[in-house]
């Protein structure tokens, strides 16, 4: 696969690379340009109803609420941003330096859940979009939904994430960086009009609920950040060895506090005079009530594209997962199998599901789940990992020496499946509950926790899997070492 061009030119060029490692040469990013992509991996609307969610399904109060909205993103960006670490280090996405953890043929099984588990999130966010898409159409032109335009609206959103993940790293830049600067100046202004028109009295009114639904809330808000750990190394990758990993982590959590913060606490304000918000099938078209056209159209709008970006962060990141997979086509074309998955998914959580956030909330505590299992294995190497084999990450035969036995590192392989299972144990949704979800751990909504603690534990007390030595003759070249 063509390399992209170096420096200056890779600025306007659309980013071909793939899995290989990106050279020191072509390191030109910096560790302020997290915060921009970390706050549009946030824009969404979901936000203020999962704001909502905590006041009326965990009865929690603005204060509780306020505990909620700066614990989540602390915990689980925290976690992104530690795994960006390895992207400095490897300069290869995620998933690709995963080989280096489970083995080539072992890194298959977790590749494939967090790759089944994107169609899911990048499915809500599809519809989310279309959503945005309806209420503008509505408030403006008093055009109905319908299916037709359903299906349209949702060709639309997803057409546009394919155009922008397919382009790669430089258009999400872009695109993030201007994002960032609407939505926060629109965000302000709709703070703004919520200080003037609420019932403030109701507001601080509102008694405590309980500490366990508010540990609870915690979980449920930074499921939605450990969904993006897999992908932490993605966007580090071009990033210099030399980059503070202290920066790229505070870059990470600040990113994402700034969005999540305000968000979920204007969700909860509305959600007191409007308590049928986090019932809502619809979750975007309340703002068209709850706030003046002139505002939330505009709103709306940049949300919108808030939104498309979320999902084209995604689409861009699974592109590399299936290319781990074996899917031997170029990244961008990847990226359309989600795509089009995305849109039939879509289209059934539009028109069939009964219940928008019933459906999301369940999505996202197995999310969470099906992602902890991972992050506990990958971690715990990375605090004993000083280099990646650029060449034997891309090696997928014998020859190379992430081969371990058979493919497969069964450390790892052993402590990632027993994990999944701990997690699945305490974990109880709409439709699934495990045995164990009774328990402190799963009445509190963590199980994903439970998942990260298990892999950790058990791949940190089970031998370590030395790589192979490389069966081809020559000299290999590290591709990355431990700087920060």
């Amino acid at each position: 696969m063509p390399a992209e061009p170096a420096d200056g030119a890779a600025e306007t060029a659309i980013e071909t690379r793939g899995l290989e490692p990106v050279p020191d040469s072509e390191r030109s990013g910096r560790v302020r340009e997290l915060v921009p992509t970390w706050v549009a991996a946030n824009i969404s609307v979901l936000l203020l109803t999962m704001g909502a969610g905590l006041v009326i399904f965990n009865k929690l109060n603005i204060w509780q609420v306020l505990v909620v909205a700066v614990a989540a993103p602390v915990v689980s960006y925290g976690i992104v941003g530690l795994i960006s670490i390895a992207g400095k280090r490897g300069g290869a996405p995620g998933m690709a330096l995963s080989r280096a953890v489970f083995g080539q043929r072992g890194n298959l099984f977790p590749g494939a859940l967090i790759w089944v588990a994107r169609w899911g999130w990048e499915t809500i966010n599809a519809v989310s979009g279309a959503y945005a898409v309806l209420t503008v159409l509505d408030l403006l032109f008093g055009i109905r939904s319908s299916t037709p335009l359903i299906v349209v609206t949702l060709l639309f959103f997803v057409g546009c994430t394919f155009v922008v993940s397919g382009l790669g790293i430089n258009a999400l830049r872009v695109c993030s960086t201007w994002s960032t600067y609407l939505f926060g100046a629109f965000s302000v202004l709709v703070l703004g009009y919520l200080v003037v028109t609420t019932d403030w009295s109701a507001v601080f009114g509102k008694p405590a609920g309980s500490s366990a639904m508010m540990i609870a809330g915690i979980g449920t808000i930074a499921a939605g950040g450990i969904s993006w750990v897999p992908s932490g190394p993605d966007f580090t990758r071009y990033l210099p060895r030399t980059a503070s990993s202290k920066g790229m982590v505070g870059a990470t959590i600040g990113g994402a506090g700034v969005v999540v913060l305000p968000m979920v606490l204007m969700g909860a304000v509305m959600a007191v005079g409007t308590p049928d918000l986090a019932t809502a099938q619809d979750p975007v078209s309340f703002i068209g009530e709850l706030l003046p056209t002139w505002i939330a159209v505009p709103y709306l709008l940049i949300a919108l594209v808030g939104m498309l970006l979320i999902n084209s962060m995604s689409m861009y990141s699974a592109g590399f997962t299936a290319q781990t997979l074996g899917i031997k086509v170029p990244r961008a074309a990847a990226v359309s199998v989600n795509a089009v998955i995305s849109l039939v998914f879509g289209f059934l959580l539009m028109v069939v599901a009964t219940s928008f956030f019933g459906s999301f909330i369940s999505f996202l505590t197995l999310l969470a789940v099906a992602f902890s299992a991972w992050i506990g294995v990958f971690g715990v190497d990375m605090l004993r990992r000083t280099t990646y084999d650029g060449p034997a990450l891309l090696d997928t035969t014998r020859t190379s020496a992430y081969w371990y036995k058979g493919g497969f590192a069964w450390q790892a392989m052993t402590a990632w499946a027993l994990a999944l299972v701990a997690g699945l144990l305490f974990t109880k949704v709409d439709w699934f509950a495990g045995p164990l979800a009774s328990t402190w751990i799963g009445e509190n909504g963590l199980g994903w926790a439970a998942g990260i603690l298990t892999s950790a534990a058990l791949y940190a007390v089970l031998p370590r899997t030395a790589p192979a030595e490389p069966a081809a003759t020559g000299e290999r070249e590290p591709a990355g070492s431990l700087s920060n």
